[in-house]
């Protein structure tokens, strides 16, 4: 192993040790209890297999033979999950073929970032996370199951699938993706015609022309955001099937990874003599596997939160230090949109995330000793699925990159370093992504232009009041005050103004999303402008310096005045009424910091 790779790790597992065993004290003491239904009486049976056809009723009055939870986010708006419509289908019939039943256990909410961003229902986006897990928790609450499939794939789907899951952690459980939509409009053109939207020069119609091109038919958008560093990061931590991540929907391919993920559930499952579940599989190890996976390829700074609400589900105690000592070891591999031109689709025909792991387990970069769902080793995931013959076989990811501008390998990276670096000073705390960022924008040193709403900085825009260098701040966006919506609809804004040779960086604590691109945020920040966070006391023309070379992010005021500044006050109200943003409230009032997860659920520890 790398060293820094190890210390981290030997660094967490330290950090756990008592969180992590009171952890796996309870899936211990559940697991001896399973298989649960056993303990139902029989009027609580009848109820759940009232609607089975008679052989499943057979089955099930039986311990021996397994039942498989479905856990489904499927709705067919979201067009990542309109594919999910059908996997049940498939999945009975896979499970029937074992022995065995399957049954839809319940549905989570799945919304779409896409559609939400920079409306209301984006308030809701972080905290739909927590309520998926509750939803899971839910589903897998009437003790029928003996193993447990999880159909997600988008930005908190995914997280809030896991968290829910791994409060069932003695349930063996498998990921099941839908895989990408082919690839539409290139990148390059989409990012040019939304500039150009943004400055005026082309209307609406165009703009939605385009955007309709680029997100055109069922699947993942894709590009490399959170739902697919979702994909990656949960097959690098071998809860996928092998190389099951980026193969396209629709496909027969597709249905046999299905169709296999319903049987090595069922084969993990205690009636088949299994003894590891999902708490088992996500361990110390695992966690910095998906790390590592994240900061190589440049992933969707959401997982600097999302990833440490999933460790603290299993017990496991992660921070942002962990992510920058990793980040400063791990090089660079991938070249995927924003952090390239290339999609995810491009990334999976270059060799993809099976040929990523083998070029990372060879130089030292990830932990081979976990336990995955097909079996002990990380080296198992180093195999292609292909179809011969009409049946689904896996073969070794190609000797070397079939695509060198999109993945590379360990020994000739595109950058010797993750990319991602943490930020501290006098404003506060936060992470900041520089894999898309040129070197020469990646310190500025310029006066504050300060907003309270991101809706202030179009205006603002439009108005020409920031043709000029400047370090945006858009404040009062932490998850208390209005639930840490994705600001990424600020992104065409600041790019047209580096474009325009102006020295421009955006500081909030809001989220950027894994579309994070070329020009430098500061993330994240904390603690939170609503819970009187410096960010509250900035004021407009304040010199703001942001370096993600040295991490600095401080304000140049004097101590004394500084801290003597009242803090700003904001009206919130219209965040918190309408759209259903009423009822989370408690929610909001409960959250963590961002580097405790933003979560309802932990603050100074699972």
């Amino acid at each position: 192993m790398h060293p820094i790779v190890d210390k981290v790790t030997q660094r967490i597992i330290e950090r756990s040790r008592d969180s992590r065993q009171a952890y796996l004290d309870r899936m211990n003491r559940l697991k001896e209890q399973s298989p649960h239904r056993s303990s139902l009486s029989c009027g609580n049976l009848a109820h759940g297999f009232a609607a089975c056809n008679q052989n499943d009723k057979d089955v099930l009055k039986f311990m021996n033979r397994a039942n498989v939870a479905v856990v489904s986010a499927y709705n067919d708006m979201l067009s990542a999950h309109q594919p999910y419509e059908k996997y049940p289908d498939i999945i009975r019939e896979a499970a029937h073929g074992m022995g065995s039943v399957a049954q839809v256990a319940g549905a989570t909410p799945a919304m779409c970032d896409g559609v939400t961003q920079g409306q209301p229902g984006m308030e809701l986006s972080l905290f739909s996370r927590d309520t998926i897990a509750m939803s899971t928790a839910v589903s897998l609450s009437h003790n029928m199951f003996d193993a447990a499939l999880l159909l997600g794939i988008c930005d908190k789907i995914v997280p809030g699938l896991l968290i829910g899951a791994l409060s069932f952690g003695y349930l063996p459980t498998v990921l099941v993706p839908s895989g990408p939509m082919p690839s539409g409009l290139p990148n390059k053109e989409k990012q040019r015609i939304r500039q150009l939207y943004a400055e005026g020069k082309i209307g609406k119609d165009e703009l939605l022309e385009a955007e309709s091109k680029s997100y055109h038919s069922p699947g993942t958008c894709t590009f490399y955001g959170t739902a697919n560093s979702n994909q990656l990061l949960v097959e690098v931590m071998g809860l996928h099937m092998p190389g099951a991540a980026f193969v396209n929907p629709g496909t027969p391919l597709r249905d046999a990874l299905t169709r296999a993920a319903t049987e090595q559930a069922i084969k993990l499952s205690k009636p088949h003599g299994g003894q590891l579940g999902l708490g088992d599989m996500v361990d110390e190890k695992s966690i910095v596997n998906a790390l590592v996976a994240l900061l190589v390829t440049g992933g969707s700074t959401n997982h600097t939160i999302h990833w440490i609400a999933i460790a603290r589900a299993a017990g496991i105690i992660i921070d942002w230090n962990d992510y920058a000592d990793l980040s400063a070891v791990v090089p660079s591999m991938t070249r995927i949109y924003p952090n390239g031109q290339e999609d995810v689709n491009a990334f999976h025909e270059a060799g993809g995330t099976p040929l990523l792991i083998r070029e990372l387990l060879t130089a030292g970069y990830l932990h081979n000793d976990v336990e995955t769902v097909i079996g002990p080793g990380l080296e198992n995931y180093a195999q292609m699925p292909v179809m011969e013959k009409g049946a689904l076989q896996w073969q070794p990811a190609p000797g070397k990159s079939l695509r060198p501008d999109v993945l590379s390998s360990a020994t000739e990276p595109f950058a010797p370093d993750g990319g991602l670096r943490v930020l501290d000073g006098n404003l506060g705390r936060g992470v900041i992504k520089v894999s898309a960022v040129a070197e020469e924008h990646r310190a500025v040193d310029a006066p504050a232009v300060v907003f309270n709403d991101q809706n202030e900085l179009k205006n603002a825009f439009e108005a020409g009041q920031l043709d000029r260098d400047c370090v945006v701040v858009v404040r009062f966006q932490g998850p208390k005050a209005n639930g840490m919506p994705e600001l990424h609809k600020l992104t065409p804004y600041l790019g047209v103004l580096q474009d325009r040779g102006f020295q421009v960086a955006l500081v909030t604590d809001g989220r950027m999303s894994g579309a994070s691109g070329k020009v430098p945020a500061a993330i994240h920040v904390y603690p939170e402008a609503l819970d009187g966070g410096p960010l509250a006391r900035i004021r407009d023309g304040d010199r703001v310096i942001l370096d993600a070379g040295t991490g600095k992010l401080t304000v140049d005021v004097e101590a004394r005045e500084f801290m003597a500044r009242p803090l700003a006050e904001v009206d919130l109200s219209g965040s918190h009424q309408d759209y259903g943003r009423e009822l989370f409230g408690w929610m909001r009032r409960g959250a963590s910091t961002p580097e405790e997860g933003a979560s309802s659920f932990w603050t100074a520890g699972p």
